[in-house]
C-alpha cells in the first residue's frame, strides 16, 4: 500500500514538476527582493514594481530609497542570480547528457580555468577595455574560456571528430595546466591577492542591468536551441552507434551542444567568477525527480537552477550582514554533501566498471 501512495506522488510531482519549480522560484525571487540589510515588505515591492508600468502609475506611499534599493540593486541582482543560475544547470545538464554521466560540470573540459586566466591576467594588468561599461575582467575572461574550448576541440579531435574520452581527458589536462598558470600568477600578484581571490569565490555583488543584459540572450538562445535538439540528446544517452542508427549527426550534435555548453559556461564564470556545484547538484536532483528525458529536464534545470542560485545568493547576502559571503562557498557547502551522496550511490557501479 506504501509503495503504491508513493509512486502515485512520484507520477504526480513528475506531471507537474514544472508548475511546481516555478512556483518555487517565484518564492525564491520574493525572498531575494525582500530580504536584505533593509527589509522591504512584500506589499511594497509589489507596488513600486507595479509602478513601473505605464499607464498606471500613482502616488509613492514608500520612502523613495526604498524605490532605489529595489529597481537599482536588488531586482538586477535577482534576476542575474537566476540567469547565472539557469546558464550553469542548462550547462550541466547537457554535459552530463553527453558524457553520460551525473558526475559532470560545466567546468569538466577547462572552460573556467580559461576564463579564470583571462580574468586573473586583466587584474594584474590593470588593462582598460570598456565592455558595456563593465570594465576588462569579463572580455577577457569570456575569451580565455572560449580559447581554452577551440583548444581542447583542436587537441581532442581526431579526422573530424570529437570522441568523448579524448576530449575529457584533454580538458582535464588544459584544465590542470591552466589552474597552475593562474596559481602562478597569483604568487606574483600580492597587492591584488584579495581581489582576485574573491573573484573565484565567486559573487554577484557587482550586479548591475548591463550584467543582466549581457548575460539573459545567452541563456535564452542555449535554452531554445537546447529544447529544439532534445531528442537529439536523448538519442545521444543511448550510445553513438544507437544515435546514428536512429538518424541522429552524432558528430555535429556533440559539436553543438558542447559549444552550448561551453559558452554557458564562460559566460557565468566571466560575469559571477568559479560558482561550483550548481552544474552537478541541479541536473542530476531534477533527473532524479522528473527523468532522462531532456525534453522536459531541460526547462525543468532552468527553473530549478534559477531558484537555488537566487536563495544561496539571498543566504550569501544576508547571514551575516552587512559583511557579504562569496556566494559560490554557500553553492560549495551545500553541494558537497550532496556530490559525497552521488559518489555513494554510484559505487556499486565504479566497482563494477559501468
Amino acid at each position: 500500500m506504501s509503495k503504491s501512495i508513493n509512486f502515485n506522488l512520484v507520477t504526480l510531482f513528475r506531471s507537474h514538476s514544472l508548475a511546481v519549480l516555478l512556483i518555487v522560484l517565484a518564492i525564491s525571487m520574493a525572498l531575494g527582493l525582500a530580504i536584505g540589510s533593509v527589509y522591504l515588505p512584500l506589499d511594497e515591492i509589489v507596488k513600486i514594481l507595479l509602478n513601473t508600468i505605464p499607464g498606471i502609475q500613482g502616488e509613492p506611499t514608500w520612502p523613495a530609497w526604498h524605490e532605489v534599493i529595489l529597481l537599482q540593486v536588488r531586482l538586477p541582482r535577482v534576476l542575474l542570480a537566476g540567469l547565472i543560475g539557469a546558464c550553469l544547470a542548462l550547462s550541466g545538464t547537457v554535459y552530463q547528457g553527453i558524457f553520460r554521466n551525473p558526475m559532470a560540470d560545466p567546468y569538466v573540459i577547462g572552460v573556467s580555468s580559461g576564463a579564470a586566466l583571462g580574468a586573473v591576467a586583466a587584474m594584474m594588468l590593470s588593462l582598460r577595455l570598456p565592455f558595456f561599461g563593465m570594465g576588462p575582467i569579463v572580455p577577457m575572461a569570456f575569451a580565455g574560456g572560449i580559447a581554452t574550448m577551440l583548444l581542447v576541440y583542436k587537441v581532442a579531435g581526431v579526422n573530424g571528430r570529437l570522441p568523448i574520452l579524448p576530449l575529457l581527458l584533454t580538458g582535464i589536462a588544459v584544465s590542470a595546466f591552466l589552474s597552475a598558470l593562474v596559481s602562478a600568477l597569483v604568487l606574483f600578484s600580492e597587492e591584488r591577492l584579495r581581489g582576485i581571490m574573491f573573484w573565484m569565490m565567486g559573487g554577484l555583488s557587482h550586479a548591475s542591468w548591463s550584467y543582466v543584459k549581457l548575460v539573459a540572450p545567452y541563456v535564452t538562445i542555449a535554452a531554445g536551441l537546447a529544447l529544439v535538439f532534445a531528442r537529439d540528446l536523448n538519442a545521444l544517452l543511448l550510445g553513438e552507434e544507437a544515435a546514428l542508427h536512429l538518424g541522429v549527426p552524432v558528430e555535429s550534435r556533440k559539436v553543438l551542444f558542447l559549444t552550448i555548453s561551453s559558452l554557458l559556461a564562460a559566460c557565468a564564470v566571466a560575469v559571477s567568477g568559479m560558482i561550483g556545484f550548481v552544474g552537478l547538484i541541479i541536473p542530476h536532483m531534477v533527473r532524479l525527480l522528473q527523468g532522462p528525458d531532456h525534453r522536459r529536464l531541460v526547462p525543468a534545470a532552468l527553473v530549478a537552477g534559477a531558484a537555488f542560485l537566487i536563495l544561496a545568493d539571498t543566504l550569501a547576502r544576508s547571514l551575516l550582514a552587512p559583511v557579504e559571503i562569496p556566494v559560490g562557498v554557500v553553492t560549495a557547502f551545500f553541494g558537497g554533501p550532496f556530490f559525497l551522496f552521488i559518489l555513494r550511490q554510484r559505487r556499486r557501479s565504479f566497482v563494477e566498471g559501468d
